[in-house]
């Protein structure tokens, strides 16, 4: 079962949650073919499939430390975690990560301005959201979530070394600082400078293709 704390009443999709339940409800395989490029589909993979290339990425400072392989699996696919205080549903998302020790990043959505940039984000201002690199999960499922872990290549068990502590949660938008009083006239005439947001990461997915029948897009 799907848990989802909303910020907002926003109604959802009957055909999102029919897709997500299709999801759900079938295996998703990790396909490479011999030039390395990666597809995801209900397909398994052929026995003399090659691993996968690894390929740059934007890695999280939580990466630091990690053992080769689970930091070449963060670089290719890192985890963004979006949540908000007294939200139960983020409360069991964040501890099957930590469970399953898979390094992520932490958004916490409090203000305004963090609803508004989750609105972009995910096209709705419920919590939790996942994103492992541009794949978004919108609500918590142990099931659902764990499917997609597993495709991205995330050990089903903690590999973390001991001592790891994971980043700590920062807002959705960076606060701009208050300006120091001075006295000065020509400062206190001056308003603060606007803090640029930092870029939103967009889900792309284009459906079905016959390489890819689940239409799943990392």
């Amino acid at each position: 079962m799907k848990l989802t704390a909303r910020l907002s009443a926003l109604p959802l999709s009957l055909g999102l949650l029919l897709v997500a339940a299709s999801a759900a409800a079938q295996p998703v395989y990790r396909n490479v073919d011999k030039s390395g490029k990666i597809s995801f589909s209900d397909q398994a993979p052929a026995a003399n499939a090659q691993p996968a290339t690894p390929r740059a990425g934007n890695s999280n400072a939580s990466a630091e430390g990690l053992p080769y392989e689970l930091r070449q699996v963060v670089q290719r696919y890192p985890v963004m975690l979006y949540t908000s205080d007294e939200c139960a549903p983020c409360v069991s998302a964040r501890s099957l990560l930590i469970t399953r020790g898979v390094p992520f990043d932490e958004r916490l959505i409090k203000t305004d301005a963090d609803t508004a940039a989750l609105q972009r984000l995910s096209g709705q201002t419920s919590l939790p959201v996942l994103s492992i690199g541009s794949q978004q999960l919108k609500g918590f499922s142990d099931a659902e979530w764990s499917q997609y872990l597993d495709a991205a290549s995330y050990p089903k068990s903690s590999q973390l070394p001991a001592g790891y502590r994971p980043a700590p949660a920062r807002p959705l938008v960076a606060q701009s600082p208050a300006p120091a009083a001075t006295g000065s006239a020509k400062t206190a005439g001056n308003a603060p400078a606007a803090v640029a947001q930092p870029p939103v990461p967009q889900s792309v997915n284009n459906g079905p293709t016959p390489s890819n029948p689940a239409g799943i897009k990392f």
